[in-house]
């Protein structure tokens, strides 16, 4: 729907025009991901495999246009010349995105690890994201530096799973926190040693089980932090900011449901 017409509009499409389509396509994308909703446009659009659509609508006209132009000159194309075209459009669209990703921003681990196998990351035939693999792979969940810093739900930064008192980070807990050394050792067991992001994207990419290895690692280790966290959360000595708050959605469902 957000791409309908595309050929027509998409060239005299301006920066609000394009920070329009962002919007929606965020909101889409973080859904896809399963990803908290603070994470950037970026990430979303890689963790979902979608390029921005300011681009796919460049890819669209492109090739329209090209149709019908030949059309016009009466020789008509065959299917897989059209194919062809369209392909040699989405290349182009793969350059302007990494072009784009080439800009220092938000998530930029993700997007370091990413950019250089981009194609090859959208493209894959297996995988799809989860709620715990995307927090591992953004750093955006239960980790002591993303409740501390981002949303103020802890005091500290510092891991509750080690002795170190290291500071909590997805790189923490995926390569060092002794915590997690036997599910670490599964992983590394079917993706090698190197536990590095842009490591794990790339075997990730290349087949279904090590993406089936990486994504059980986060389920096993993001839930067990989730319920270590709730327990803090329970706790009536807790600090205040740890407190359980219900969002807005269940406040007014606890509202509705209190006798007038």
């Amino acid at each position: 729907m957000a791409l309908y017409g595309a050929p027509i509009w998409a060239g005299t499409l301006g920066t609000r025009s394009a920070a329009l389509l962002r919007r929606p396509q965020r909101a889409i994308a973080l859904r896809v991901a399963r990803a908290y909703r603070d994470n950037s446009h970026a990430a979303a659009g890689l963790l979902a495999g979608s390029p921005p659509w300011d681009l796919e609508a460049k890819v669209q006209s492109a090739v329209y246009w090209r149709v019908l132009a030949a059309r016009r000159e009466e020789n008509w194309p065959a299917p897989q010349e059209v194919r062809k075209w369209r392909e040699e459009a989405r290349e182009v669209l793969y350059e302007k995105w990494s072009e784009r990703l080439e800009i220092p921003g938000a998530s930029r681990d993700l997007v370091a690890a990413v950019r250089p196998v981009l194609k090859e990351w959208v493209e894959r035939k297996h995988g799809a994201p989860s709620f715990h693999l995307t927090q591992l792979l953004t750093g955006h969940g239960c980790f002591g530096w993303y409740l501390c810093e981002r949303v103020g739900r802890e005091p500290t930064t510092a891991c509750h799973h080690c002795d170190g008192r290291a500071v909590d980070t997805a790189q923490h807990t995926r390569e060092i926190c002794p915590a997690w050394a036997e599910p670490r050792a599964a992983l590394s067991a079917a993706v090698g040693g190197d536990l590095s992001l842009p490591a794990l994207i790339r075997r990730m990419i290349s087949s279904e089980e090590a993406w089936a290895a990486v994504a059980s690692f986060s389920v096993t280790v993001l839930t067990q932090k989730e319920a270590a966290e709730r327990s803090r959360e329970d706790d009536a000595n807790s600090l205040p900011q740890r407190r359980r708050r219900p969002g807005r959605r269940r406040r007014a469902f606890a509202a509705r449901l209190m006798p007038p």
